[in-house]
């Protein structure tokens, strides 16, 4: 999936961004729990999380 949209995904729905970015995880129930006590914290771990996640697969290259 690209990059743009994972971000979109993370910001408008946080959860659907981190499934697919980590499928079933522990970030997901964080995702999850961050996004009912609001959208905003929500959005910003997924895309805090994203980033991390796109940090860790550069440096494996």
């Amino acid at each position: 999936m690209p990059k743009p949209l994972r971000y979109l995904l993370a910001i408008l729905f946080p959860p659907v961004g981190i499934f697919l970015t980590y499928g079933l995880s522990i970030s997901l129930v964080i995702s999850i729990v961050l996004t009912l006590l609001g959208w905003v914290p929500g959005s910003l771990y997924a895309v805090w999380a994203l980033v991390k996640h796109d940090e860790n697969v550069g440096e494996a290259t």
